[in-house]
């Protein structure tokens, strides 16, 4: 069959998705922003016709004085009204984008090669998000950052051509100026953004494997490989506030200067009668609007950052979950079948035409060498990876028809590290459990040789997760009860009881032995492949042999397997591999 993966949605722009009708503050911010930009551009001229008229003599222009205060307390009220919109509508949209972005990473395949690493993910989700969500609103507040300076530039040519005139041969030199910035800076934040990641993603990975490391003695060595990116992360962080300075400081020399020259030949007209001291007062104040270009270098520097961020964001929103049907799961005890199954990983073939049949209620042992391919294998057969190529039938019905929310109840899994999610222990252990009542907890508990050690915790059930002392075989045994707890009718343990001593091992392969499920288990142990119905035998990614343990035991090769040794070439390798 051709391969299975499902096409890349194209993505949304992400400044697109605050502005619907579900988010209307980008557009509220955007009306205050104009309103609060026309009646700055409306007091000078307003204010420059009432002072000619005081200058002039004759009665007080109450009506002026009025309409001028108007205007200053509505420019200050929707300043401060777009601040409060800006703030929450941001904050709104990065909750908003935080979830989508979840989900999206929640649904995708488990080993999706489009998925960052940990630690880059995390700063995707985070940082990356806030500054991304910002966008649409730096966005709407740059308009009128933008219409100030051209209507100031506009105020002093319609109040006087000549002293506008002047303005104006200025203006190419801002204009270079901004761009250098915003291109720079653009630069500077995708770079530190990008070095940004790689220090989370090391950290992370130092910290997951902190127990390794002390072993190890090479804490010193892993200190520097984590902290090296700090000292590029500053000079790009360097870069930026030297590209604000360097903006900075040549706006300081130019627009004064530029004022300056506004400001003399304004002079020299009133000094030839062409301007008044209303006009004066108005090109005063429609020149400071004109060369207020700090508010335009912040909004092009965020909207910089955040485009920057939004680009690291897009490969999250093409993330799509696995194709999947919308049939129930018929009736039967968990009977498997796969046929031609291959998946490819990074260009190469990680499982070659598997074909296998588990009946309904059967122990099958699942073993190789490392990266034979055990756990892509019962990753496929469980249904959370899509296989490139074949089928997989649970019960006859092809998983990719199968309901999802069904095809999870149906599958328990217990991995070699678990993950335990809920606020208490209880909670960890019914976490996905179709029947989450005590009695099922304590049962899975039971059976996984965990009972006795959650009872002794301060709390029982009820401690907290997070704060209760657990060693790697306790962890693991934790992993075993939740997915006890599962009752469904397929089992899949990946490599799950490593962590456990000989004698709790031994109690739990008891049960599991017991269970009326059919169950498939990963494994590096000849103890537990000896009390499993059937062993299969993976090699390279093919099945090398298939068939109990005993009479497997009589190839060499196969002893190699669990004591280490020369691999041999596959059998069968030409031809795709056995059938089990």
């Amino acid at each position: 069959m051709s391969p299975i993966r499902p096409e890349k949605r194209t993505p949304r722009p992400l400044t697109s998705l605050a502005l619907t009708p579900r988010a209307p503050a980008p557009l509220a911010v955007l009306l205050c922003s104009l309103g609060a930009a026309l009646a700055a551009l409306a007091l000078p001229a307003l204010l420059g016709s009432t002072l000619s008229r005081l200058v002039a003599g004759g009665p007080v222009p109450w009506t002026g004085i009025r309409l001028c205060l108007v205007l200053t307390a509505a420019e200050v009220l929707l300043d401060a009204a777009v601040a409060a919109l800006g703030g929450a509508a941001s904050a709104t949209r990065t909750a908003r984008l935080r979830g989508l972005l979840l989900g999206r990473v929640l649904a995708a395949a488990p080993d999706d090669r489009d998925l960052p690493r940990p630690g880059d993910l995390a700063t995707r989700l985070t940082a990356n998000t806030a500054e991304a969500a910002t966008v649409p609103v730096t966005l709407a507040s740059a308009v009128p950052a933008v219409l100030l300076p051209l209507g100031g530039l506009a105020g002093v040519l319609l109040t006087d051509l000549w002293t506008g005139l002047a303005l104006l041969a200025g203006f190419p030199a801002v204009a270079v100026l901004l761009r250098v910035f915003t291109t720079g800076t653009a630069e500077a934040g995708a770079r530190y953004q990008h070095t940004q990641a790689v220090l989370a993603s090391r950290l992370t990975e130092v910290l997951e494997g902190a127990e390794t490391v002390r072993a190890a003695g090479t804490a010193r060595r892993e200190f520097a490989r984590v902290t090296a990116p700090l000292a590029e992360l500053a000079a790009h962080g360097r870069t930026t506030w030297l590209l604000y300075g360097r903006a900075a400081g040549r706006a300081g020399v130019l627009l004064p200067l530029l004022t300056v020259l506004v400001l003399a030949v304004a002079g020299l007209r009133l000094a030839a009668g062409a301007l008044d001291v209303g006009a004066l007062v108005a090109v005063t104040r429609y020149t400071a609007l004109a060369v207020g270009i700090g508010t335009v270098t912040g909004a092009l520097g965020a909207l910089a950052r955040g485009r920057a961020a939004a680009g690291r964001l897009t490969p999250l929103l093409a993330l799509c979950a696995p194709p999947s049907g919308s049939a129930p799961l018929p009736p039967g005890g968990g009977a498997l079948t796969l046929r031609g199954v291959g998946l490819r990983r990074e260009g190469a073939d990680v499982l070659c035409g598997i074909d296998l049949d588990v009946a309904a209620g059967e122990y099958l042992a699942v073993v190789g060498r490392s990266g034979a391919g055990k756990s892509h294998l019962v990753a496929v057969a469980g249904g959370l990876v899509v296989p490139s190529a074949g089928r997989v039938l649970l019960d006859g019905a092809d998983l990719r028809d199968l309901d999802p929310g069904a095809l999870r109840r149906a599958a328990a899994y217990a991995f070699e590290r678990p993950v335990l999610f809920g606020d208490t222990i209880g909670d960890a252990l019914a976490f996905g459990a179709a029947r989450a009542d005590g009695a099922t907890v304590r049962a899975g508990a039971r059976g996984a040789a965990a009972h006795a050690f959650v009872r002794a915790l301060p709390d029982g059930y009820a401690t907290p997760a997070d704060a209760a002392p657990l060693s790697g075989g306790e962890h693991q045994r934790l992993g075993l009860a939740r997915a006890f707890a599962h009752q469904g009718r397929l089992l899949v343990l990946d490599d799950a009881t490593s962590a456990l001593d000989t004698l709790t091992e031994r109690e739990v392969h008891r049960h599991v032995a017991r269970l009326p499920v059919t169950r498939l288990h990963v494994t590096h142990r000849p103890a537990v492949a000896a009390r499993a119905d059937r062993v299969l035998w993976l090699d390279a990614g093919r099945v090398r042999g298939c068939g109990p343990h005993a009479e497997l035991w009589h190839d060499p090769a196969y002893h190699e397997v669990f004591t280490g040794g020369p691999a041999a070439r596959p059998a069968g390798a030409d031809q795709g591999g056995l059938a089990c």
